[in-house]
């Protein structure tokens, strides 16, 4: 999962994109970078870390231009290290090209081999160089084809933005798995992975690209390009239940609107009669509690206190001292628990091992009962098309039977939202959501040595849900 960014026809256009990745830190935290154009020259400024610590001041004033394109990175295919930080640049001969990729390609092992057959020579191991290639090899005549060309052959989830000396393409693939919306901003254009990354920066949102749907704006001037061949629509529903910031709209969908509905079906499904209050794991996890305690009575409680100089652990790299950093995370107020029958609600339980360290906090805050309720369905699957879950035998809902799960967790009780309830509270038609991690229906085949590098990537990693 990343964040993505981009400016057509605004002068200082590397600042309203620094801004714009600012909203989107929380899609990915290992690097940033971003890319700006003047006068068919292009500038490009990339580092590991966050926003703030990649990009200065200084950076920002050597990246001159009205056109730009940003990325945060969160690695679900290649390591993590500043090559494969985006946004790729290279110079090929219709201008300098630059490429910002949220999503992973399933196909990519394959394209790579036959591209480096054919001589291309890459300089990281993601799997978004391997577009960039596809575009640079094509024999097509101009740009615009030579982008047709190469999304002909790639597979998976991608959304993008590339700019082409000055011009600047939106693309979202043919099964629309990541979000992908457009803004005006006086008389130029920004896209941004999420709308509140034009909120941020004022611009007002007036489309969210559907499947298969690409854009070319130049000078903030967009002009429609040829659908991609139709696919069944696969909106990734995890975007909704945990990626996306909840004051955004995505999927025509207001995500703080669907997690409160996730809390209403919850608590319909899996009550806690005579609990004391309810409570979330903050931050993504907030809307949830409120449609419970709103469906089920139970007063709602800050009961558990989050420490915000602390990023999303979830798409943090690393597996060291994950339950020393659920300490550093969260804090229970005893005030709140001590005594009390609890409801604690999640977004979602991934392998339960900091979900286990947190129960065991809570119960050392004196909870006398500690009900654990999931707004959304057992994980038994890993993701192959952007979200990095691990491998299936380190699943616990893969793994273990909900009694089970109880008592590893330590909880007095434990209820998952049913596939059907999630789906319900998503809205739209149930069929364009793409719930393989879930169900295991996976849309899309994956290549086996694609598989075993979403392994390796996801043993690096430190998950906290």
């Amino acid at each position: 999962m990343c964040g993505i960014f981009g400016v057509s026809g605004i002068e200082n256009a590397a600042q309203l994109t620094y801004l714009g990745l600012y909203a989107l830190q929380h899609r990915g935290q290992e690097s940033a970078g971003i890319v700006s154009v003047s006068d068919g020259i292009a500038y490009q400024h990339r580092g590991m870390g966050l926003v703030e610590d990649v990009v200065d001041p200084e950076s920002l004033a050597r990246l001159p231009g009205s056109v730009s394109v940003g990325h945060t990175r969160y690695s679900t295919a290649g390591s993590s290290e500043v090559a494969n930080a985006q946004p790729a640049m290279v110079n090929y001969h219709s201008g300098p090209l630059s490429l910002a990729h949220n999503g992973n390609l399933t196909n990519s092992h394959t394209l790579r081999k036959d591209l480096e057959k054919e001589g291309s020579i890459f300089q990281s191991s993601s799997d978004s160089e391997v577009i960039v290639h596809l575009i640079a090899r094509s024999d097509a005549r101009d740009p615009d084809d030579q982008i047709v060309d190469a999304l002909e052959r790639i597979e998976g989830a991608y959304s993008l933005i590339i700019t082409v000396g000055n011009t600047l393409y939106a693309i979202v693939d043919p099964r629309g798995f990541r979000p992908l919306v457009l803004g005006k901003l006086g008389d130029g254009i920004v896209v941004g992975s999420e709308t509140c990354a034009l909120d941020i920066v004022g611009a007002e949102p007036f489309r969210e690209l559907q499947p298969g749907e690409w854009v070319k704006i130049e000078d903030g001037k967009l002009t429609e390009m040829p659908r991609l061949a139709r696919k069944p629509a696969q909106r990734c529903v995890f975007e909704l239940v945990y990626f996306s910031r909840p004051d955004s709209v995505i999927f025509g969908q207001s995500v703080e609107r669907v997690r409160r509905e996730l809390g209403r079906q919850l608590a319909i499904e899996h009550p806690a009669v005579g609990a004391d209050c309810v409570f979330s794991v903050p931050d993504s996890s907030n809307a949830m509690a409120l449609g419970f305690a709103a469906e089920s009575g139970i007063t709602p409680e800050h009961g558990l206190i989050r420490n915000h100089y602390v990023g999303r652990t979830f798409i943090d790299p690393g597996q060291s001292n994950r339950v020393n950093k659920v300490k550093i995370k969260f804090n229970p107020v005893r005030h709140v628990v001590e005594g009390k029958k609890v409801v604690v609600i999640d977004d979602s339980l991934v392998r339960g091992t900091t979900s286990q360290a947190l129960i065991k906090m809570i119960r050392q805050a004196g909870a006398a009962e500690i009900h654990l309720r999931i707004a959304s369905p057992p994980i038994t699957g890993s993701c192959y098309y952007g979200i990095d879950t691990p491998d299936k035998e380190l699943l616990i809902g893969a793994q273990k039977t909900v009694p089970e799960i109880e008592e590893h967790l330590a909880v007095d009780s434990l209820g998952y939202l049913s596939l059907d309830g999630m789906l319900k509270a998503a809205g739209n038609d149930p069929s364009h959501y793409c719930h393989a991690c879930f169900s295991g229906d996976y849309p899309i085949p994956c290549e086996e040595e694609a598989k075993e590098q979403a392994a390796q990537t996801a043993a690096r990693r430190t998950i906290t849900v």
